[in-house]
């Protein structure tokens, strides 16, 4: 696994716009060698923001969002197009907005009439779909994702995988369903652990003083059940990209310079 890289920027603005440029620049790199690209979304105010900031991007069209396949690292478990899903505001910020094939868009399961009281067997199909589009080169069920955005909670979260819960301790499933999540709705669906270390890339956005303890906690070394946070990395790389304010607890040796 990799070791995390820093990038710290002046304002939350700032995280976002640099985040969706170098976002592009990564799909159009995977693309120029004839792969198609795949990235995992999250929701949040700051993963919505560098959707919102491709989308108005001048550049935005050097990506062929039609060779992009799109995955969801969490959902709110809610009916279709509510307002507070994560899919809902990813088509509202960009994806209404941009060529997508919707073949190539992978949302996790709502609660319809399917699925309503079912989040486990939702999960579940989750998980497999992930497995019909792993390739052999994935060795495992799970694709490997290029690139998995991911935001951080005030107390540690990442995804829907929150501190001492049961998703944190998960390591043979990929799609576990939550139950009494602290922050609401109560339900959800995420990705686990597991199947975020199969991510090529890992990047973890977060702005906000209030997210400057739990940063500087994950980035000197507290384990995942306290922090799951801490174990979101990448394959061949993490990066957290923060705001000054949400870096500004981290011991001096791990504070790159302002950009």
């Amino acid at each position: 696994m990799s070791t995390s890289q820093v990038v710290v920027h002046a304002t939350p603005e700032l995280v976002a716009a640099t985040a969706a440029a170098r976002l592009m620049v990564r799909l159009v790199d995977i693309q120029s060698t004839r792969r198609v690209a795949s990235v995992v979304l999250t929701g949040g105010r700051t993963g919505i923001a560098v959707l919102e900031q491709l989308r108005r991007s001048p550049a935005t069209d050097a990506v062929d969002w039609s060779r992009v396949e799109i995955f969801w690292g969490d959902e709110r478990f809610l009916p279709p197009g509510d307002p507070e899903r994560n899919d809902t505001q990813a088509y509202a910020a960009l994806l209404d907005h941009v060529a997508v094939d919707p073949t190539r868009v992978h949302a996790m399961p709502a609660a319809d009439d399917r699925w309503r009281d079912d989040p486990e067997g939702a999960a579940e199909a989750y998980a497999q779909t992930l497995s019909q589009l792993a390739s052999p080169e994935d060795h495992g069920p799970v694709p490997r994702f290029d690139v998995c955005l991911l935001g951080v909670g005030e107390e540690g979260h990442t995804g829907s995988i929150f501190p001492a819960s049961p998703a944190v301790y998960e390591t043979e499933r990929n799609v576990v369903a939550v139950h009494n999540s602290p922050k609401p709705p109560p339900t959800r669906i995420t990705l686990t652990l597991p199947a975020i270390r199969r991510s090529a890339e890992v990047w973890l956005l977060t702005t906000g003083e209030a997210k400057a303890a739990v940063v500087a906690m994950a980035l000197s070394g507290a384990g995942e059940v306290q922090l799951p946070a801490a174990g979101a990395r990448g394959e061949r790389r993490t990066l957290w990209l923060l705001d000054r304010t949400a870096a500004s607890k981290l011991p001096r040796d791990l504070v790159p310079p302002l950009i």
